[in-house]
């Protein structure tokens, strides 16, 4: 991701502005217990908004160059994103409202809110103790972890762009990854590994299995890609969104390749195959059933066959799933004559045109 350059006078002073009514709100938040959790909520909605034209008029001008961002990583350009920069500019500016955050710990939102506002800071500040250089990394892995659950649960990418800069411009960039402490690097690739089908960056996966780094019990559970296959399976099995399980087994088919202990591939076998059939413990939808036969045909076609027939015998074991499949089945052919229909008539009609038009 381009970095943005040091921002214009006008610019930085609306950013001062909205750097103290932070801090406002997180005193307000420290002196009122009572209040504290809805305070922090409030604070954390209105970093994560989107900047609307006014307000990008008071922020950006030609020469900054954070307008790119938004059109870089195709999703909205929000608060967040602005304000990240500027603590990269001034981090003295930003030091009282990290101390706060540092403060309200333990609360909720806590951990959202500075992931949001301090996930460049931790990249580029050198910090020399390591107990807080674990701390910091370990609660912006949290925070990410929480925000983009967000983004899962309400199926949108609202905080795309914090994903894209952990990945392409952390995951990627040895000399950036390093400045956090091993144990936070191997969340960081967990965490990655479970939302990088959802953000729509399949394309980097090769560039960012290259850069995982051995885990202790890789002995036991395998390389980089079996374990990007664990973590992606247990959020497969974790999904409860229609649209965000859909996408997941659309995207899933990037795994076509990838050299995978017997294990692990077994793992990723019995989770799909589990979104195949109606009921427990998954209940999935029709169209998540269709989905996951697709995934699991296209990934393993060996002995497709002989799985739709097992499930076939075993969907006769429960008559009450046969009255809505002969349904579903007697529209599908419908809907297949129907369009069989109509190509031809479409076709004779062509060929009826064509002499004419010559």
């Amino acid at each position: 991701m381009p970095q943005a350059s040091k921002p214009t006078p006008k610019t930085s002073a609306y950013l001062f502005a909205l750097t103290q009514e932070i801090e406002k709100k997180l005193l307000r938040a420290r002196a009122s217990p009572s209040q504290r959790r809805n305070l922090l909520q409030e604070l954390f909605a209105d970093i994560a908004l989107e900047i609307d034209d006014r307000a990008k008029d008071l922020i950006l001008s030609r020469e900054d160059l954070i307008a790119p961002t938004e059109d870089f990583t195709e999703g909205p350009l929000c608060f967040y994103d602005v304000l990240a920069d500027y603590f990269v500019w001034k981090p003295e500016n930003g030091n009282p409202v990290l101390d706060l955050i540092v403060q309200l710990w333990s609360q909720s939102f806590a951990s959202h809110i500075f992931s949001l506002l301090f996930h460049k800071w931790l990249f580029e500040v050198q910090l020399d103790d390591p107990e807080i250089l674990l701390r910091y990394s370990s609660a912006l892995v949290q925070g990410a972890t929480n925000v983009f659950w967000i983004d899962i649960q309400t199926n949108t990418r609202h905080f795309q762009s914090l994903f894209w800069y952990l990945l392409e411009d952390v995951a990627l960039v040895r000399e950036r990854l390093t400045k956090i402490p091993l144990q936070a690097q191997r969340d960081l690739f967990l965490l990655l590994s479970r939302f990088i089908l959802f953000y729509n960056l399949a394309d980097k996966l090769e560039s960012f299995l290259k850069q995982f780094h051995d885990f202790p019990t890789a002995f036991f559970v395998g390389g980089p890609a079996d374990i990007f296959v664990i973590e992606l399976t247990d959020q497969l099995q974790k999904l409860k969104v229609e649209p965000v399980l859909l996408h997941y087994l659309s995207q899933i088919k990037v795994l076509q390749g990838l050299q995978l202990r017997i294990t692990t591939s077994t793992r990723l076998k019995t989770c799909l195959y589990s979104f195949t059939s109606p009921g427990g413990p998954m209940y999935p939808t029709r169209a998540v059933r269709h989905a996951a036969w697709e995934a699991l045909d296209f990934l393993f076609p060996v002995g497709q066959y002989p799985r739709h027939l097992i499930s076939l015998v075993f969907r006769l074991l429960y008559p009450w799933y046969w009255p809505s499949s002969c349904w579903n089945f007697i529209m599908s052919c419908i809907r297949a004559i129907l369009y069989s229909v109509l190509s031809f008539f479409f076709s004779v009609w062509e060929k009826l045109i064509k002499p004419k038009e010559s």
